[in-house]
């Protein structure tokens, strides 16, 4: 009976990096065409980051080729670029569970792999941890590299250049990888780059520089005028001068596909002693050419067909809340001219892609830089106009300090519309937006809005615009409950809820953002009256003081962590109102949400109708006895056990 051609046969033999390296270096080459390919057949049934991994396939194979992981540390900056990675350090045949629930994790994560030596999600933290790394094993007396590797998006925070500027002032081994995918230096790759980076790797020149150095000590106009033919030498060939005066001995560019000009010069820098900078070219989704053409689009497709290139998308039934805030902005900018919008480096996530091409002299992207989004929106707002930062949630927490010092102090108004908060699926828990509430509620002058569906959300950004200081109006990923959006816009009334329900049992549900849905199905359950409290700061005090002493019980909903959540903030207003009386606040966890689809996420944490129903039964039997509440306390745990609606 034929058997059909193992289209991997070099890569099956590969568990582990020892086992790459016991491969001979002619072979490498075609090892590169097996696992690129394997890239592709993989994600494309599952869907997964992508173009960034095709073009680290050659590099990925070179550093565990000539470094001894996981006894050398190899640390990758966002995670993006990590696939190749994952599949030569024994998880080739989980790669298909990535982003899966109880699958791989989506970033490199120390729980997961000896391999993984240190965990990310967020960008440009690679160079700090790989000179800690360093650093420790300079001070323990062992004998290991670190090598940090960098995408060139990552190098345009400001986190990178800190770590940079330090490392350079310390007689430390480190090896930084740029990995360069822009195209616009593609010239610069060629024979003659390449046989420079080899040169200027080797240790005859190492020696001579050094050697140089020494000896020019002693008649120092010499020494800077070889300093200073040095650098123009180089930087007549390379972009290197910056990283040089930052204390590194810069190397490159070269071409990061062509992998005996890597092996070559990676083997010369194993053997340098202090700061390195290796530069290296690659090219975004290399070796499959709808990712080669369109990099942006195949950054993180969904499901696709590997031999059209067509994506398999899901049907959609109606617009998400990403693109409820573009067509929201784009109405805003067409109608006022003040409206700015800024971005860290995420515009197709944050649905700008139709405000850039039609307000672009109002566009700013920033790259990946969120303190600088933060404080640049605050000078906008200095002068008369009106910055909106589109930006996700958990990127917010890296700005936070420039929210409030630069930001709320000066009670300037900057809306922020909060992207991917709450649970955000396959990212996992550096992506989900779980602490906004809490972060945000605590900043004097701040107004912070949870809209519960599609058409709540435009009115708030409306609204957001309108407050004439800071405000941040949060939403999820994805699409909302399909609730038709009125094009008109208007403000809200400044913290004002919406009594929902009215209910028979004496329980009173608060819904934040959300989870109305489940709160309105619970509130059938459990005959309970149900308020849509729009707002986390301020709330609604004149509601709560008429509808608590109407109820036996209060319970709180909220897809934002318990701790110092939306919760709390009820709590604390009813304690100093004088008005006691049990309280279940339900939310996010005291612990780290994993990756999985959205509802996966939401049923982890608990929130969704079922365990609603279980978690407001199981206190409820708690409080009855002590509170003697009788029939109120049968009535709801009756119809929590009948199951969720």
């Amino acid at each position: 009976m034929a058997t059909s051609k193992d289209p991997y046969p070099l890569l099956r033999q590969i568990g582990s990096p020892a086992d790459l390296r016991a491969l001979p270096e002619r072979r490498l080459k075609d090892l590169a065409q097996e696992l690129r390919e394997f890239l592709v057949q993989t994600v494309s049934t599952r869907g997964g980051h992508f173009a960034a991994g095709l073009g680290t396939v050659e590099l990925t194979i070179a550093l565990h080729y000539l470094y001894e992981t996981p006894h050398d540390r190899l640390v990758w900056d966002v995670g993006h670029q990590a696939y190749p990675h994952k599949v030569l350090t024994g998880r080739r045949d989980q790669l298909h569970t990535i982003k899966q629930h109880d699958g791989l994790a989506p970033f490199p994560n120390r729980a997961e792999s000896e391999y993984d030596t240190f965990g990310v999600g967020h960008s440009s933290t690679s160079v700090s941890a790989a000179l800690g790394m360093a650093v420790a094993a300079a001070r323990k007396g062992e004998s290991r590299r670190a090598v940090a590797v960098i995408g060139d998006g990552a190098m345009s925070a400001g986190m990178a250049f800190e770590a940079l500027n330090h490392a350079g002032s310390l007689p430390v081994d480190l090896l930084v990888v740029l990995n360069d995918n822009d195209m616009s230096i593609s010239e610069n790759v060629g024979a003659l780059s390449n046989y420079l980076a080899r040169v200027l790797s080797g240790r005859f020149y190492a020696h001579l520089r050094e050697g140089g150095k020494r000896v020019l000590r002693k008649m120092p106009h010499i020494r800077e005028f070889a300093r200073r033919s040095e650098e123009h030498v180089k930087g007549m060939w390379l972009p290197g001068t910056l990283f040089e005066e930052m204390g590194f001995n810069y190397i490159g560019p070269i071409d990061g596909h062509d992998l005996k000009s890597l092996l070559r010069t990676l083997r010369n820098l194993r053997d340098l002693h202090g700061p390195q900078l290796l530069h290296v070219v690659t090219q975004k989704g290399k070796g499959y050419a709808p990712a080669e053409a369109d990099p942006i689009t195949w950054h993180g497709p969904g499901p696709f067909d590997p031999q059209t290139g067509k994506l398999l998308k899901d049907k959609v039934a109606g617009p998400t809340y990403s693109q409820v805030f573009g067509n929201w902005l784009c109405d805003m900018a067409a109608s006022d001219e003040r409206i700015m919008a800024i971005t860290p480096a995420m515009r197709e996530g944050s649905g700008l892609v139709e405000y850039s091409k039609r307000f672009p002299q109002r566009y700013f992207d920033v790259a990946i830089a969120e303190q600088h989004a933060v404080t640049f929106a605050a000078g906008l707002a200095c002068e008369g106009l009106k910055p909106v930062v589109a930006i996700y949630s958990t990127f917010l927490q890296r700005g936070y300090d420039q929210l409030i010092h630069d930001v709320a102090l000066q009670n300037l108004p900057v809306v922020f519309a909060l992207d991917r908060a709450g649970v955000v699926g396959g990212d996992g828990a550096t992506h989900n937006g779980s602490f906004d509430y809490s972060f945000l509620r605590c900043i004097p002058n701040m107004v912070v809005m949870a809209p519960s569906d599609e058409n709540e959300c435009r009115q708030m950004l409306y609204t957001a615009t309108q407050t004439g200081g800071p405000a941040a109006v949060r939403y999820p990923r994805g699409t909302g409950p399909g609730v038709a959006i009125e094009s008109a816009m208007s403000a809200l009334p400044i913290g004002k809820a919406q009594l929902r329900r009215r209910g028979d049992s004496g329980l009173l549900l608060l819904s934040f953002g959300t989870l109305l849905a489940t709160a309105l199905a619970a509130g059938e359950r459990l005959d309970a009256s149900v308020v849509n409290m729009r707002f986390v700061k301020p709330l609604d005090e004149a509601l709560l003081r008429e509808l608590v002493p109407q109820h036996v019980a209060l319970v709180t909903l909220e897809e934002n962590t318990v701790a110092g959540g939306a919760g709390g903030a009820v709590a604390e207003l009813l304690d100093a109102a004088g008005l006691p009386g049990p309280r279940l606040h339900i939310g996010l966890p005291d612990r780290f949400i994993e990756h999985g689809s959205r509802e996966q996420c939401l049923t982890d944490a608990g929130l969704d109708t079922a365990n609603v129903l279980v978690a407001i039964e199981k206190w409820w039997q708690a409080q009855a006895p002590r509170l003697n509440t009788g029939r109120t306390a049968t009535r709801i745990v009756a119809a929590a056990r009948s199951g969720p609606a």
